[in-house]
């Protein structure tokens, strides 16, 4: 697993900032970013030690003037000879306005009016502050790494009496493994035998330790804590739930923010027109006004080596970088910065209804009889007449009836699309399905609340009654809705498939401002661009949060996709930007949190880079500070805006529903649909 985050600071564009620690950026990934040690430390940096140490030889003992610039020289060479390299090889490439070039021209003119200790004092905090700056960035990408490092080493896979020890892409869709108290779960089954309770908190985030049993579906990274588990494995190493956010993540760094882009942009320009002011500043006021040349210039020399945009153009996108790792570790995998900047402007969310804010899974929640018929009776004829189906609806009927059919054969089973099914059980010709079934067959049914799913069910030409079977809401739907309203989210709208009566139903149970019916997939993206040039405001984004394979092309479509990682079809995985591994709508909640928070300290670096740079130049122009305040301006701001940036992995507490709130006062409209029927 390979965290490119310099990659994702440059992007592969030619200007920047350009410093020594970008420069060496290939040399900085690692798989696993083992921590260095102090030996190892010490010996990467002898040349910047053994300079340290002859500088404060040459400052501190009494010896020639000649014996103290030899030592200032080889302090000089020891510590910079790199950068004055990079400059080179840069100047020959073409790229000429770098940090390198600033240093070298910096230092190079002070050694030639004569301010040869300031020369490599200089060059030495220089590298002392990368040798730190690169320190902050290890840091901050090892605390990513060690939050994503969920790839699984091994799998114990079972051949016949034996257990064996094999990498996960050698283990089939269908073959057994076994996983041990300890044991990350390395590929996504089905547990088969045994019991235990598995951490999943590096997949959603959520520090309760869940129960498995027989039967219980076990994703990919997590971890087994007390039992022996034997899991049917379900999708290869390759599709398994580790292997598709680890390519999710590390997908998500070359897609960057609009800021950071600019940035880059901006670092471009901004190095050249420093260096044409400080050229300006060194020529024009010895010339026109008969002031002091060596003073002047050596003003500019200041300007110079604090005018570098490093801390802009390093701190920024490790504030983005942040902000992804930081959502993954609450379960939310963000596809890259850019999507993660517009959820902290949105103006509509719209919501899918099957899967999405409803779980997905219909229930019995009503079975009404007619007087010459038992309950008992009725679920008997409906299990048995629907037994040949796979539909939902179907499989809630048989689970309320709650008993093992047998095999038992159905005579002259006919069904009808979209109306339901004909059957001769036991002798007797049953009907089970829609009231215009029961009617078309001379069947009177009464008249049922709309607003519900009735199968209506028939013996011999006798009416028998209906079964009601609805879709639950998930636990956290209403506090999700609520949330996005206290955030400032001006509309929340839902579009479904189902008639509108229901859609009607879940959006008032809910809160929701809009409600949009019986829309096919088509529908739902012609329905999102309409939404879209209805926004209260210009510049806001519209979320689209849906869980199917018909939700793709409008989670495509909208300005951010969000899809439900768990139960979500992977075409709704693939076009969506946002994954929630959970499920929980509430979730999107959390990730426009990550999102303001990332924001909020993106512009934190941006205003304390600029006003700082910006009162240390007047300050050089001015002549009231050395080329020491320079450097340690420079460095020093770099430094903060990295600690800063890291600020952001930080999960905020709680997703904004955790607590009571007012009740939501507006009322929600039901817009019936032109294109439905």
């Amino acid at each position: 697993m390979r965290f490119k985050v310099y990659n994702h600071i440059h992007g592969g564009e030619t200007g920047g900032c350009g410093c020594c620690h970008c420069s060496h950026a290939a040399e900085l990934q690692a798989q696993r970013l083992p921590r260095t040690n102090l030996k190892e430390e010490i010996m990467e940096n002898v040349d910047l030690i053994a300079g340290i140490i002859i500088f404060t030889v040459a400052v501190l003992f009494p010896v020639s003037k000649w014996v103290k610039t030899a030592l200032y020289l080889i302090s000089y060479v020891l510590a910079g000879r790199e950068v004055v390299l990079h400059a080179i090889k840069n100047i020959i490439k073409g790229q000429v306005f770098d940090e390198n070039f600033l240093m070298t021209v910096a230092t190079i003119g002070a050694f030639a009016i004569g301010e040869i200790p300031e020369a490599a004092a200089v060059m030495l905090f220089y590298q002392i502050g990368e040798w730190l700056q690169d320190s902050a960035l290890r840091r901050s990408r090892r605390s990513i790494a060690e939050l994503m490092d969920i790839r699984p080493d091994y799998a114990n896979k079972v051949v016949g009496d034996d257990i064996q020890r094999v990498h996960p892409d050698e283990v089939a869709v269908g073959d057994v493994i076994v996983v041990k108290p300890g044991e990350r779960i390395p590929l996504d089954g089905v547990v088969i035998k045994g019991q235990s309770t598995v951490d999943t908190s590096a997949l959603t985030g959520e520090s309760m330790p869940r129960n498995v049993i027989p039967g219980t579906k076990v994703l990919s990274g997590f971890v087994n804590q007390n039992g022996v588990i034997y899991v049917e494995v379900t999708s290869d190493f390759k599709n398994s739930t580790t292997s598709r956010i680890l390519d999710l993540v590390e997908n998500a760094r070359s897609k960057k923010a609009p800021i950071e882009r600019f940035i880059t942009r901006f670092a471009r320009y901004y190095t050249p027109a420093v260096v044409s002011v400080a050229a300006l500043i060194a020529i024009v006021p010895p010339l026109l006004w008969n002031q002091p040349f060596q003073e002047w210039v050596y003003r500019a020399l200041v300007f110079l080596v604090v005018s570098c945009p490093c801390a802009l153009v390093i701190s920024i996108p490790v504030g983005f970088f942040g902000g992804l790792g930081g959502a993954s570790r609450s379960g939310i995998l963000i596809k890259g910065g850019q999507y993660l900047e517009a959820l902290g402007n949105v103006d509509t969310v719209v919501f899918d209804k099957t899967g999405t804010l409803t779980k997905g899974v219909f229930k019995v929640t009503q079975v009404v009889m007619a007087a010459d018929i038992s309950k008992d009776e009725l679920l008997y004829y409906a299990a048995r007449a629907e037994s040949y189906s796979n539909h939902p609806i179907a499989l809630s009927i048989m689970e309320a009836y709650g008993k093992p059919l047998d095999g038992q054969q159905i005579d002259e089973y006919v069904e009808i699309p979209g109306h339901g099914i004909k059957a001769k059980i036991d002798g007797k010709e049953v009907l089970v399905g829609t009231a215009g079934l029961l009617r078309k067959y001379g069947v009177a049914c009464p008249e049922v609340e709309p607003a519900h799913t009735a199968v209506h069910l028939s013996v011999d030409g006798q009416y028998a009654g209906y079964i009601v079977i609805e879709d639950e809401l998930k636990e956290d739907a209403k506090q999700a809705i609520d949330g996005l309203k206290r955030m400032g989210v001006k509309r929340t709208v839902m579009f479904t498939g189902d008639n509108h009566h229901t859609g009607l139903k879940v959006g008032q149970n809910l809160g929701l401002d809009e409600v949009y019916a019986e829309l096919l997939p088509h529908q739902k993206v012609e329905k999102l661009e309409e939404t879209e040039r209805t926004k209260a405001t210009r510049k806001g984004k519209i979320v689209f949060v849906g869980d199917g394979i018909n939700d793709a092309p409008v989670l495509a479509r909208a300005d951010v996709g969000v899809a439900m990682g768990g139960l979500g079809s992977d075409a709704a995985i693939e076009a969506a930007d946002v994954v929630l591994m959970t499920d929980e709508p509430s979730k999107l909640i959390t990730a426009i949190m990550i999102a303001n928070r990332t924001k909020r300290i993106v512009w934190q670096n941006i205003i304390m880079a600029l006003a700082v740079k910006g009162v240390v130049l007047l300050l050089g122009v001015a002549g009231t500070t050395s080329m020491w305040g320079a450097v340690f301006a420079d460095v020093g701001v770099a430094i903060l805006s990295i600690l800063n940036a890291s600020r952001v992995i930080k999960t905020p507490k709680g997703h904004g529903c955790d607590h009571p709130t007012a009740a939501y006062k507006g009322r929600m409209r039901a817009v019936p649909d032109k294109n439905t029927t």
